[in-house]
Formats: C-alpha cells, structure tokens, sequence
C-alpha cells in the first residue's frame, strides 16, 4: 500500500512538471522584436557578411603596401657551367716544344721546367664557373609604384562592398520586423480564432442540448435537430483546423524567434491608429532609407569603378622591386647577392581586349542607372498600395463594428425566440455562426492592417519605429471579444 502511494505521488509530480514545461510562454511584441534580433539566423548571417565585406575592404588596403617574399631553391644540373679549353692544349704544347728546341732558353732549365709542364698538360682544362649542384635561400620585396589607378578603384570598390553589405544587413532587418508582425499577430489571430470557434462549438452544444429537450416534449420536429447536429460537427471540424492553423504559425513563430519553445503567447493585441502621416512622408523617408535603393545606388558607384578599373589598363603599370640572397649553397662567386631596380609594363595591343571591357563596363553603369530608376519608381508604388491597403482596412474596421454590434443583438433575440418557441433551431446556430462570422473578419481586417503597416515602414526603411506606431497614443487595441 505504501508503495502505491508513493508511485502516485511521483506520477502526480511527474505530470506537475509537464504542466509546467507546457506552460506558454508569454512575449509582448516588444520582447519578441527584441529576441528576433538577437538570435535569428538571419541576422547572424547578414553580421558574417558585414564581418567578411569589412575585412575584404582591409584587405584592398594591403595592395597598396610592399609585397615581401621569402624563398629557397636546390637545383642539380645536367653538368657544371664554365669554359672548356681542352682544345687548346695541343696549340700550346706545340708551343711549349718549339720555344724548348728553339735553344732561347738555358740548357739546365730545360729538366725543370719540362717536370712543371707535364701536370698542367696532362690536366683537364675545363674552367668551371657554376657546381651543377646549387642551392640558396633569399627574400624579394615589390612595391607598386602606379598600376593605372586600379589600387585606388579596388579600395573604392571594397568600401562601396562594405558599405552594400551594411545596407543588405538592415534590409534584412526590416524585412525580419515584417515577418515578424505577421507571424506574431497571425498566431494572436490564429488564437483568437480557436477561441471563437471553441465559444461556436459551446455555444452549438448548448442549441443542440436545446434542440433535443423540444423534440422530446414535441415542439421542434426532429429535422431540426438534425439540422444542429450537422452544424456541430461542423464546427467541430472548424474548430479542429484551426487548432491546426494556430500550431503551424506558432511553429513559424519560434523560427522567426530563433528559439524552440514549445508554446509562445502573443501579450500585445492587435491595434489601429486614427490617423497616419501622409503616404509623400513615407516616400521621403524611402528616398534617404530604404536599403535597397541604397544598395542600388551602391551598385551604380561600384558599375563606375568597373569603369576606372578597365580604364586602368591603356596607361603603364610601374613597380620597384629588390631581392637579396641570405644563403648560398655551392652557388658562383661571378653572381650578385642582391639587386634593386624598377619595372614599367606598357601593353601596346592585346586584340582589342581592353577596348571591348572598357565598353562593357560603361554599359554596365547605364543598365544599373536604369534600374536605380525603376526601382525608386516601384518603391513609391509600393508605398501608395500598401498606404491604401492601411486605409481601406481601417475603413472595413470601422463597418465591421457595427455588424458586430448588430450580430450580438441579432443573436440574443434568436436564441429568446428560439427558447419560446417563436424561431427555428436553424435560424439561431445561423445567428450563432453569423456572430464568429463577424468577429473573425474583425480580427482578420485588424490583422491585415497592421502587416500593411509594417510593410509599409519596411518600404520607408524605417521597420524599427513600428513599435512606436504600436504605443502611439492613438492606437486602439482590438480583440475579438470588445
């Protein structure tokens, strides 16, 4: 006995702690921006990119800088290097013999210097200036005097590529606000959607509940009663997918989080503001912040450093340059340990190479020029659809509250006809569908107002003040109930 009570303590602790790990975790809007961030893998990446375009840029840098080598080299040759003068021995024995006949010298000498003679004639005469068998170890330094200004465009070109990822960064950024709003508000709306359908379903219930106590006493025939038994099952699938829905945003959610929580509970409603700037303020801003038309202005600046850099290539390239030998194996006396000197590269005509690419980039800039153009253009788009969008859900919003307002009126009368037997089953889960209806398209045209919003800001490049918009004195919160 005690040992069954002791197992049912620790299952009944076993099942406290699931409660608590199942607990939802509640992120106001606030929280959950904050959270995005700092820990979506979005943002890790766009700071490796920032991280790898800055240190790209310190690199051009070092163009400009000495180039310092260090090397070493063994070499074994076919045969030693020098001069081979066997073919004068027979000459200069000749020689040799006709000044020893000629009688010119003393007749004593003669032994002598014939026993001198004989080693030097019978040598090899090959002059050797160079072992076949060398090897040395020396340094050589480069230094670019001018290349035709291809340093200078090359580091103009890598900040103008930090400068892109930089922009890239925070278009990420904004784009991340927007999916955030989306996600977080969809969950809330999913939620809401759940717990409308869950009062449907409770409220069918009870008309089914309703329905079999008058056809039992006679009052309602019993087509009726089917009628609300198919409405139940009805919005019991309703109920069902929704569930559905809300676990598949949820689990968007924590993707857009970069957590793995198994529940998040949205704490911030949904809102409308009263009144919003004017859509030319949000052009203006665009115009100074948007991220991609200033990476397609960055583009243009790099499309005209392609310029420069193939213009570089019709002028001289110049560089000084020095080596030293530091050890020397076997290695001739005859050469030099070090050298310095200065090199210019002239390139007089390469088929016309250089003359096509100088075009291309100039018609590089004109495609990209282009572009900037058009995108401007679609941004201010952009910016007039989403602003409507926002204006036209705040109109809907506003017809919406009086349906709302006349869906629960028209709902209570039916369900007191309905008890006095004055109006059919079929007329008040009508009544009663009709009011989710209702609320559903509230929530749904709040919903859609505020991803207008945020994409709005995403467009002006201004995604970081939607939490402003958010605590505006002016925003009214909107729930599904009120």
């Amino acid at each position: 006995m005690k040992r069954t009570i002791v197992t049912l303590i620790a299952l009944l602790g076993t099942v406290a702690v699931g409660a608590q790990e199942q607990t939802p975790r509640i992120l106001s809007l606030d929280q959950a921006l904050e959270l995005t961030l700092a820990d979506n893998p979005t943002i890790r990446a766009s700071r490796h990119e920032e991280q790898a375009a800055r240190q790209e840029r310190r690199a051009a840098i070092g163009l400009r800088m000495p180039q310092i080598s260090v090397g070493g080299a063994y070499t074994y040759m076919g045969k030693d290097i020098g001069f081979d003068l066997n073919h004068l021995k027979a000459p200069v024995g000749d020689l040799t013999q006709g000044l020893i006949q000629s009688g010119l010298l003393p007749g004593e000498l003669l032994p002598q210097l014939q026993q001198l003679l004989a080693p030097v004639m019978g040598a090899d005469w090959f002059l050797t200036l160079q072992d076949r068998s060398l090897g040395f170890v020396g340094g050589q330094v480069t230094l670019p005097i001018w290349l035709g200004g291809k340093i200078n465009a090359a580091n103009r070109a890598a900040k103008i590529n930090e400068a892109a990822a930089a922009a890239g960064g925070e278009q990420s950024r904004n784009a991340l606000v927007s999916e955030l709003v989306e996600r977080y508000y969809g969950l809330a709306l999913a939620r809401q959607v759940v717990a409308v359908r869950e009062q449907v379903v409770a409220g069918v219930r009870e008309h089914l509940d309703d329905a079999i106590a008058l056809e039992e006493n006679g009052m309602i025939p019993h087509s009726e009663r089917l009628y609300v038994e198919f409405k139940m099952a009805e919005a019991e699938r309703e109920l069902a997918n929704a569930r559905l829905q809300a676990e598949t945003i949820a689990n968007a959610l924590n993707n857009t989080l970069g957590t793995t929580d198994a529940a998040i509970e949205p704490a911030t409603a949904m809102f409308v503001l009263t009144a919003v700037e004017d859509a030319s303020y949000y052009k203006e801003l665009a115009a100074a912040r948007n991220p991609l038309l200033e990476q397609v202005s960055l583009k243009r600046r790099l499309a005209q450093e392609g310029v420069r850099l193939q213009r570089a290539a019709f002028f001289p390239q110049v560089a000084a340059m020095g080596g030293a030998s530091f050890y020397n194996y076997q290695v001739t006396k005859a050469l030099p340990r070090w050298a310095v000197g200065v090199g210019v590269n002239f390139k007089i005509f390469d088929g016309l190479n250089r003359e096509y690419k100088y075009s291309a980039a100039k018609q590089t800039v004109k495609r990209v020029e282009a572009l900037e153009q058009k995108a401007g253009a679609d941004i201010a788009v952009l910016i007039d659809k989403l602003y409507n969008q926002m204006d036209n859900w705040a109109n809907q919003l506003a017809s919406i509250d009086a349906s709302l307002a006349f869906a629960e009126e028209y709902l209570k009368a039916k369900n007191a006809a309905f008890l006095e037997g004055m109006s059919s089953s079929a007329d008040l889960v009508d009544a009663e569908l009709n009011l989710a209806k209702v609320r559903t398209e509230r929530m749904q045209a709040a919903f859609n107002y505020d991803v207008a919003l945020a994409r709005l800001l995403e467009a002006a490049g201004v995604s970081d003040e939607f939490v402003s918009y958010l605590h505006r004195a002016d925003a009214r919160p909107i729930h599904f109930d009120k």
